[in-house]
């Protein structure tokens, strides 16, 4: 077998075997084949797409690439969740404990954060003592105990897909959805999960910016995971704007505890709760959408679901006071309001520019080396379709530092305004399951 023969195969559009598959993923992530073929390879990919069942077999051999978690003794359907992400995105937060609370065992492995895309690692790090470092052992105890666990990725987990992501960043080849879509499926995969159910972004502050695209890639990675034995749905959800009010760390612990307790974001809750539906059912503790969202919103009104949020805290190893008392988290020195400039209906928010605007304050990371301020942030008080009048408070910027005149003029720039209503965004438009 040649690497030169597969990439004329590809290129003129026929389709690969699962042997060619897996010596070309083995073969790169091992050496033997160079960057300059992978690179002609995943251009071909680019151009010429894959059937269902080449992107299987290129999501199952870049899982098989190195480490797999077995999670085979944990007790049930063991349910993940992914985003392929976005500003102000705390589900994960959320719906961990929502879901344990309905008896799904969710055995999480979460990143960090780069750029403006807030990590569940990091933010969870904003309690007091939390540690993200779990032997296997324990957090499978963990889970079979409390139905909750959440730790940071194995360092060796899909290798192949970290270096063929590297190379797509410089072959112009990202924006594929049978690659995005094996590269997200495989590490799902490789963490051990029996079901999946993924968030797909759309909007300015998304990776997918037209519905068309971001539908693509639901249904391309639904595919996978049905193809590879794991149950897999998935919704299409806006992220034109940031997701609930708080963009930092702690602020969005807050607003996840606050969210556990009935008081959160009305579309932070939606977001949770048709996610959480979807987790529920292939977890198989329910039956239908309807017969989930029921439960859910059944133990937020007990205080179960807040509960498992606190136990979560006290398995690893960080202060659960703070879930009664929220001034536990870290504090920034300086609460600065954002006043508005004029009168009108806010008509467009850039969710991007609002994730940068508490980049620059050190919410997120500029590089993978940059040190995360976890007090700091933005908490939005207005959204698309809100009115807002000269001088009210656009927003409450929270810093270590009075310099905000950066931040404060990317928040201006981010929002723009209508004489007219303007009607709210509709926050999930699909649900897919095939």
């Amino acid at each position: 077998m040649r690497m030169v023969d597969l990439i004329e195969k590809k290129r003129d559009g026929h389709e690969l075997s699962t042997e060619e598959i897996r010596f070309i993923v083995s073969g790169y992530t091992n050496g033997e084949i160079a960057d300059y073929q992978m690179s002609s390879f995943l251009m071909a990919v680019f151009f010429q797409d894959m059937s269902e069942r080449e992107r299987a077999d290129l999501t199952m051999a870049m899982a098989e690439s190195g480490d797999q978690i077995d999670l085979s003794a944990i007790e049930g359907i063991k349910v993940d969740k992914h985003s392929t992400g976005g500003v102000g995105d705390t589900t994960t937060l959320v719906l961990g404990p929502l879901v344990a609370a309905c008896g799904v065992p969710v055995a999480k492995m979460s990143g960090r954060g780069l750029g403006h895309t807030g990590g569940t690692i990091d933010k969870l790090e904003a309690i007091d003592g939390f540690h993200v470092e779990l032997s296997t052992e324990n957090f499978i105890r963990q889970v079979n105990e409390h139905k909750l666990a959440v730790i940071g990725q194995s360092g060796n987990l899909t290798p192949a897909d970290k270096k063929m992501y590297s190379l797509r960043d410089v072959t112009a080849t990202v924006n594929s959805i049978p690659l995005i879509a094996s590269s997200i499926m495989s590490k799902k995969i490789a963490a051990g999960a029996d079901a999946i159910v993924l968030d797909v972004k759309t909007g300015e502050g998304a990776f997918m910016k037209t519905e068309e695209d971001a539908k693509k890639l639901a249904h391309a990675m639904v595919g996978i995971g049905n193809a590879t034995g794991r149950k897999t749905m998935a919704i299409i959800s806006d992220m034109s704007q940031p997701l609930g009010f708080a963009i930092g760390n702690a602020l969005e612990v807050k607003e996840a505890i606050e969210t556990l307790q009935g008081k959160g974001p009305e579309d932070l809750t939606e977001l949770c709760l048709v996610l959480g539906s979807q987790m529920v059912v292939v977890g198989g503790k329910a039956k239908t959408l309807e017969e989930a969202r029921a439960m859910l919103e059944g133990v937020i009104k007990d205080g179960s679901a807040l509960e498992a949020f606190r136990q979560l805290i006290e398995d690893q190893g960080g202060n659960p006071a703070v879930v009664d008392d929220l001034s536990l988290l870290p504090q920034a020195k300086f609460v600065t309001e954002l006043p508005a400039k004029q009168d009108g209906y806010i008509s467009y928010m850039e969710a991007d520019e609002i994730g940068t605007a508490a980049m620059v304050l050190g919410a997120g990371r500029a590089t993978k080396d940059s040190v995360i301020d976890l007090s700091v942030g933005l908490v939005l008080h207005k959204k698309v379709g809100d009115f807002v009048k000269k001088g009210e408070a656009l927003a409450t910027i929270y810093s270590n530092t009075q310099d905000l005149a950066e931040c404060q003029e990317m928040l201006y720039n981010s929002i723009e305004y209508s004489n007219e209503p303007v009607e709210a965004i509709q926050l999930v438009s699909a649900l897919i399951t095939d």
